[in-house]
């Protein structure tokens, strides 16, 4: 087999591109995200292009100090900041997108010899064109008190008609670029740091910025602790809005994050998800042997199904459990003194069509651990994710986890099998029964199964929902001004 290159990365240039970076890295996990990409010009697309599935996350990182002059009022030094932070990067945003759509080509280096690692399907790619806008946070806050954070405003609409304020932004909901800032960067990817829950906020937020004449809010944040707030129990999804359809415009107000986080279900969350971080160790150790060309086998997680892709779709709360049925499983595996052991465990996926077999192997004396120890792990690891399919004849993937148990070995390896069972015959079935007659993997008739009900939010005494601000035309404008939303400043 070819030894795979290593692939060298940017690392962001200026310190705000290198702390997007870094972000980037941890949430959606260093094989999938980029710094600095470059189009076939040699000039640079973006300064982050995350790419997972359909999902193209292309990030831009701009920052000025020019409200921090003085000898200017605030609205001039405003339309400048503005207009060079947001207005001129959301152009470049529109035309990066573009050339991704195109088809051309993408590289990592100068000299354009390095493309960038990821297929991109320009028809089928969802883009999500995200602008990062530092150095209005001290003049937002000393514009106006009740600005708890100094985050930016922004409403979505048809921006023809100004904001008569400044440290607002008026967002084409045509095309709807995300602009977050200094404070609300690092909120948003602590809270949203895999791709699905990243995925499905933006996602989200599009159906509300395309359902409603306008969406406003007083700061990303604010928008985010509304998006977790709201949950609808038959898709099993956060919202952004209300179910009301007499509504047409909805404005989040100021406060909503700052209440939120003080309340029991966030803090409980917090504490339970502390154990899902095992499940990205495991993912982020086998990104790395592929970044530094040293991932063994025959498949990449950078091209196609693998395994590694399919344990980085799940979601943040069910890492929690995946981690926990990890942990349970390695602190009981059964104490013995025989030379050869093993244990297996089944998992849910959060997917219904998935699931996982964590297998763990005490072996004695092992003479040849890469040549003749791992490849029979690996023969075993299939074989269970076979039984699996057999038992839970719904599945349609199994993915297999193949470790030596850490309660005898010193050192350790992990094995990754990806069995495709969308297609179960049953010459196939019958021959994994077969396979698996002399092991019996999932054949117990003390077989224990337990389920278990999971919530994003563990709650004791329930969820204080905050009435997010609803506002109809014949309303009153939420600016303040005592008008009527349909002839006031956001009559969008």
């Amino acid at each position: 087999m070819e030894t795979p290159l290593p692939i060298i990365k940017s690392e962001g240039v200026t310190p705000t591109e290198k702390v997007l970076a870094g972000l980037c890295e941890r949430s959606f996990l260093k094989l999938w995200c980029y710094p600095n990409p470059l189009n076939e010009k040699g000039d640079e697309l973006c300064d982050v292009l995350a790419v997972f599935g359909d999902h193209v996350f292309l990030f831009f990182d701009r920052e000025s100090q020019i409200l921090s002059k003085e000898n200017k009022d605030t609205w001039t030094n405003w339309g400048r900041w503005k207009k060079k932070v947001v207005d001129a990067q959301i152009r470049t945003a529109n035309g990066a997108e573009r050339y991704i759509r195109s088809g051309r080509g993408i590289y990592l280096d100068r000299e354009l010899k390095v493309p960038f690692p990821i297929a991109i399907d320009p028809v089928s790619m969802i883009s999500h064109k995200i602008i990062i806008a530092h150095g209005a946070k001290k003049a937002c806050e000393e514009f106006s008190d009740n600005n708890i954070y100094g985050s930016l405003a922004v409403t979505y609409g048809d921006n023809s008609f100004p904001i008569p304020f400044p440290f607002m932004i008026s967002l084409d909901k045509e095309n709807p670029v995300h602009v977050f800032d200094s404070h609300n960067l690092p909120i948003l990817f602590e809270e949203l740091d895999t791709f699905y829950d990243f995925s499905s906020y933006l996602d989200a937020k599009s159906l509300a910025i395309k359902k409603y004449d306008a969406l406003s809010y007083c700061g990303e944040e604010d928008l985010l602790a509304h998006y977790f707030l709201n949950f609808d129990s038959a898709t099993k999804r956060h919202f952004i809005g209300t179910p009301d359809t007499d509504i047409n415009f909805v404005m989040i107000g100021e406060g909503e994050w700052s209440d939120f986080i003080k309340q029991e279900c966030y803090r409980n969350k917090k504490v339970a998800d502390k154990v899902s971080y095992l499940w990205d160790e495991i993912i982020q150790r086998t990104c790395e042997n592929t970044l530094n060309g040293t991932l063994l086998g025959n498949s990449s997680p950078l091209t196609g199904r693998s395994p590694i892709h399919e344990m980085a779709k799940e979601p943040r709360f069910h890492r929690r459990a995946l981690s926990e049925h990890m942990i349970r499983a390695i602190q009981n595996f059964p104490e013995s003194t025989q030379p050869i052991m093993r244990n297996l465990t089944f998992m849910s996926s959060f997917y219904e069509d998935k699931g996982y077999v964590f297998l763990q192997l005490k072996v004695d004396r092992i003479k040849d651990y890469e040549n003749e120890y791992r490849p029979k792990r690996q023969a075993m690891l299939r074989i269970a994710c076979g039984a699996a399919k057999n038992k839970f004849p719904h599945l349609k993937m199994v993915i297999g986890i193949a470790i030596d148990a850490p309660k005898y070995s010193k050192r350790n390896s992990e094995d990754f099998i990806l069995l495709d069972c969308s297609e179960w015959s049953s010459e196939i079935r019958e021959q994994f029964q077969k396979e698996n007659e002399g092991i019996g993997f999932l054949m117990s008739e003390n077989l224990a199964i337990q389920q278990k009900t999971l919530r994003e939010f563990p709650v004791t005494h329930g969820i204080e929902k905050k009435t997010h601000v609803k506002v109809g035309r014949n309303a009153p404008c939420p600016c303040g001004s005592g008008k009527k939303y349909k002839k006031c400043c956001i009559n969008i």
